[in-house]
């Protein structure tokens, strides 16, 4: 396979499944006239080793346990789409107006991929889309594509995984795009000079995307998620390790009154608790590096503002962290919720505290209703 698996297309129906460190995710939507329906959300958790930092270890292990979560779904499929996350290059570059399809392929898969692949050329499984005209500063029309790059020893994995589940990949993306596809409507509220910070929290890391007009303009994945949370949580309190990080759902981060440099003033009286100050100071450094990626982005030149941050992914449980975030910030922050942004028709109410943790695979499962 040359590129990476049909990034911007779909074949025949089949079912969403979103892979993290921690469980396989499972999402299939139907379309019932102009809405859309929920039709199966199942969940399996994965052992330690199978998966680790968006790469498959454990092949054998990955493949049964999909065949697995699927059975129990009573879900018979040959076709899925899954999404790589946290692995994937992707950048927004401007090539000429003029070329035709042909050039503009040779151009970007050979000659434009090269120069940002941190790794050579033929490791690499490449795709791209075009995006819309602009006239740059020299008043010389270009069009924008959208290059996405992924290792090919990490598509090869997924591939064979999912062939040896019994599956065929429609769709193998990154996850941010699956995202992104639930939360679209929304995003299209911005102005084309307003930006959105997706952040999503998930188990071992935490994925920014900073995108525009739908488009991913700047990605970042940062080494802190809820496994690093509760860890640390745990220890201050004396706890057994785990890597359920459910306990973290009914936690809640008390937000307190900014001193003039945007510092958290302390409680008077010392009144946090040691898992409550552990807790705050891990998610204080995940704060720090949001505003770092997000000061990177804006002092690329372009003219543009960063307008909201949205909170996905499993951490976006954790009660008041928007109100955190927005107090750290002095940005706008609210958690995803992709049942409200698809008006999604379910069986089954799905609490808010779980809905965040839903965008990606519930994307996955749009490519394929």
């Amino acid at each position: 396979m040359n590129i990476v698996k049909s990034l911007f297309s779909s074949k025949k129906r089949g079912v969403g499944v979103e892979i993290t460190p921690e469980r396989i995710n499972v999402a299939r939507l139907r379309k019932q006239g102009q809405k859309l329906k929920l039709e199966t959300l199942s969940s399996m958790d994965l052992p330690e080793g199978v998966f680790q930092e968006g790469q498959i270890l454990d092949t054998p292990a990955m493949a049964e346990a999909i065949q697995t979560v699927l059975g129990e779904s009573r879900i018979k499929v040959r076709y899925a789409s899954t999404g790589i996350p946290g692995r994937a290059i992707t950048r927004v570059i401007p090539v000429p107006a003029e070329l035709d399809d042909n050039e503009l392929r040779e151009m970007v898969l050979n000659q434009e991929a090269s120069l940002y692949l941190p790794f050579p050329r033929e490791e690499a499984d490449v795709d791209y889309q075009k995006l819309g005209l602009f006239v740059d500063e020299d008043g010389i029309e270009k069009v924008q594509v959208l290059l996405v790059a992924v290792r090919k020893e990490i598509t090869d994995s997924y591939i064979e995984t999912f062939q040896q589940a019994g599956l065929n990949l429609n769709i193998l993306e990154t996850t941010s795009f699956a995202l992104i596809r639930t939360i679209r409507e929304q995003l299209l509220q911005f102005t084309s000079q307003e930006a959105a910070a997706i952040v999503d929290i998930g188990f071992e890391s935490t994925e920014i995307s900073i995108v525009v007009d739908g488009i991913p303009h700047f990605s970042r994945t940062v080494p802190i998620g809820t496994f690093q949370v509760q860890s640390t949580l745990s220890r201050a309190m004396n706890l057994p390790p785990s890597r359920n990080t459910d306990l973290l759902q009914g936690m809640t981060v008390p937000t307190t009154p900014m001193d003039t440099v945007g510092s958290p003033q302390p409680i008077s009286g010392g009144g946090t608790n040691p898992g409550t100050a552990a807790m705050l100071r891990i998610l204080g450094e995940l704060a720090d590096e949001l505003r770092r990626s997000i000061d990177f982005y804006l002092n690329q030149g372009e003219d543009m503002e960063v307008a909201q941050l949205l909170l996905a992914g499993p951490g976006a449980s954790i009660g008041q962290l928007d109100e955190f975030f927005a107090q750290r910030l002095s940005l706008p922050a609210s958690p995803v919720d992709p049942i409200a942004a698809l008006a999604l028709d379910v069986d089954e109410e799905i609490p808010m505290e779980q809905r965040p943790g839903l965008a990606t695979v519930i994307g996955l499962g749009l490519r394929e209703a």
